[in-house]
C-alpha cells in the first residue's frame, strides 16, 4: 500500500499551460479547478489563489518575473484562501457576506493565519475599474449576486477574453445558499434573474474566450445561451429536475439532501428544491 497524499499534494499541486502567449491556466484539484496568470509588458495578474496550501506565490514566480497583482473572483474558500501569501489583493466589497465560508473553522483544509500575510491589505475593486498590466488592460465588471454575493468578472476586451469565476461553468453552478452566513441575503427568484442577466451581460460582450474556474475551460459562448433557458424554464415550469445530484463531492455537503440539480441542454445548477419549488411555474418576473 502507497503512503496517503498530503493536503498539500491534494490542494497544492499546480500544473500551468498557455492558451496564449500572455495567458497562463494554473489548473489543479487533478485539473477540475483553475486559477489565471495574465501577462502584461509590465506586470501580470494573478486571478484567484486556490486553497491556502502555502506553496501558490512560489509556483507564480516560476512562471513570471514580473510584479504580480492578486485578484479574487469570489470569496470562497477555493478561490481565495491562498490570499495571506501575498501582501495586497483586490476584491469586491461583498466579500464580507460570504466570508464565512473561509473563516468559519473546517472550512479549509489549512491554517491560513500561518501564511506570511494573514491581515494582507483588501483593496475593493468595482465597475468601471481597470487593472493596467502595461500593454494590457483588464476591465473590473460587477456582478449581480447569484452563485454567491462577491463575484467580479475581469474583461480583457482587446483580446476577447473575460474571466468569469464560478458564475458560469461546464458541469453545474452552486445556486444554494452556500455563504455559511444566516444573515446573508437569498432569494431564490432573485439569484434565478441575476444569473439569467449576467449571462446576458457577457453574451453581449461576444467573448472569443470564456474562462471559468471549474471543470473544463474555456467554454463556447453557447453555455450562455443554455443557463438563460434554463432560468426561463424554471419559470415557465418546464425545467427538467433531478433528485439525483451526481456528484460526490457535493453529496457529502449537510445541504444534500435539500438539493436538486436542473438541467437545460449543456447547462446545469444545484439549488434549494423546496425554494426553487415555490418559483417553479411562476412566470418571469
Amino acid at each position: 500500500m502507497g503512503m496517503e497524499p498530503s493536503l498539500e499534494e491534494i490542494f497544492g499541486s499546480y500544473m500551468a499551460y498557455k492558451v496564449t502567449e500572455d495567458t497562463w491556466v494554473i489548473s489543479f484539484m487533478n485539473g477540475t479547478e483553475y486559477m489565471y496568470l495574465l501577462e502584461g509588458s509590465e506586470k501580470a495578474l494573478l486571478i484567484d489563489t486556490g486553497y491556502g496550501a502555502g506553496n501558490l506565490k512560489a509556483f507564480v514566480q516560476g512562471l513570471t518575473d514580473k510584479t504580480v497583482l492578486v485578484v479574487n473572483t469570489h470569496f470562497h474558500p477555493d478561490h481565495s484562501a491562498g490570499n495571506g501569501e501575498f501582501e495586497e489583493v483586490m476584491i469586491a466589497a461583498g466579500w464580507e457576506i460570504d466570508a464565512p465560508s473561509v473563516n468559519m473553522p473546517g472550512q479549509i483544509p489549512f491554517d491560513i493565519s500561518k501564511l506570511p500575510y494573514p491581515n494582507y491589505k483588501k483593496v475593493i475593486i468595482g465597475e468601471g475599474d481597470v487593472i493596467d498590466l502595461g500593454n494590457r488592460k483588464i476591465k473590473v465588471m460587477d456582478v449581480k449576486p447569484a452563485h454567491c454575493n462577491s463575484s467580479l468578472f475581469f474583461y480583457d476586451e482587446e483580446q476577447g477574453m473575460i474571466f468569469v469565476g464560478d458564475e458560469v461553468e461546464a458541469a453545474q453552478v452552486n445556486m444554494f445558499d452556500n455563504s455559511c452566513n444566516p444573515e446573508a441575503p437569498y432569494d431564490v427568484r432573485d439569484r434565478l434573474n441575476c444569473m439569467r442577466e449576467n449571462c446576458e451581460r457577457i453574451k453581449a460582450l461576444k467573448p472569443r474566450y470564456i474562462f471559468p474556474n471549474h471543470n473544463g475551460t474555456p467554454i463556447a459562448s453557447s453555455y450562455l445561451d443554455d443557463f438563460i433557458r434554463l432560468v426561463d424554464s424554471v419559470f415557465a415550469g418546464t425545467a427538467k429536475i433531478e433528485d439525483k445530484l451526481n456528484h460526490k463531492y457535493i453529496e457529502m455537503d449537510p445541504k444534500a439532501p435539500t438539493l436538486c440539480r436542473v438541467r437545460y441542454g449543456k447547462a446545469s445548477i444545484f439549488i434549494n428544491k423546496e425554494l426553487l419549488m415555490s418559483v417553479y411555474g411562476g412566470g418571469l418576473s
